[in-house]
């Protein structure tokens, strides 16, 4: 195990990655830098990282398929940071294997709170079978049905437990609509949109200090939701 976080930047545009270099080396992590995913796959052999920051549009191999290539071998948190800003390229991303998406220009303190979120990321054990999960706020019985929220009983129904369950198997990272409706209801029920945002929406109610603002359950545009089970 390495002491310091273990990053690998990827892109083709020096001034960007000398930026990131400056920036995250000041705030303690060990950096690596790549301008193009056929150079990421050789750093990431040897450098094992704890994440990887990629742009799309690069020269060779770009952000998408080094999404994909990664995917098969790791689990590693991936962040993309892109100029492309529409949901057609958020969704791509995300569909190929990417936990998190920021668009270009960035402010540096966003950058980094994202980078914070996704290290924090719980390990790919958590995906495995288990009988109960222990997320912040949440401690959520898988044989039992139950859940308990800062140590109060909520009940939910077994829809509502397959959402929450599904989010909280993927704690801090950008879940599409699509991947949830696959998970919860079946291949069939990947449009079907307003299924997703009812129940969504009856969670908030149940889930949240707050409905209208909520902490937990947070929306990302256009593109899904992102678990935030608190501190």
């Amino acid at each position: 195990m390495h002491t310091r976080p273990h990053i690998v930047v990827v892109d083709d545009e020096p001034q960007i990655t000398r930026v990131l270099r400056t920036s995250l080396t000041a705030q303690g992590y060990e950096i690596r830098v790549a301008n193009d995913g056929e150079s990421a796959l050789e750093i990431v052999k040897d450098f094992v990282p704890d994440l990887v920051i990629t742009d799309l549009a690069m020269p060779h191999m770009d952000g998408i398929e080094l999404c994909r290539r990664l995917r098969k071998t790791s689990q590693v948190p991936i962040l993309v940071l892109s100029v492309r800003g529409e949901e057609r390229s958020k969704i791509q991303a995300l569909d190929s294997g990417a936990d998190d998406y920021v668009t270009k220009p960035f402010s540096t303190g966003e950058l980094l709170a994202r980078i914070r979120a996704a290290l924090r990321r719980s390990p790919p054990g958590l995906e495995q079978p288990c009988s109960r999960i222990e997320l912040g706020n949440f401690n959520i019985d898988l044989d039992a049905h139950s859940v308990a929220v800062a140590g109060k009983e909520v009940r939910l129904t077994p829809k509502e437990f397959d959402v929450l369950v599904y989010m909280a198997q993927h704690p801090y990272k950008v879940m599409t609509h699509r991947s949830i409706l696959n998970a919860v209801w079946g291949g069939n029920s990947v449009e079907q949109n307003e299924y997703l945002r009812v129940f969504v929406g009856q969670l908030r109610k149940k889930l949240e200090p707050d409905p209208a603002s909520p902490r937990y359950i947070l929306t990302e545009p256009w593109v899904g939701y992102r678990f935030e089970p608190g501190d």
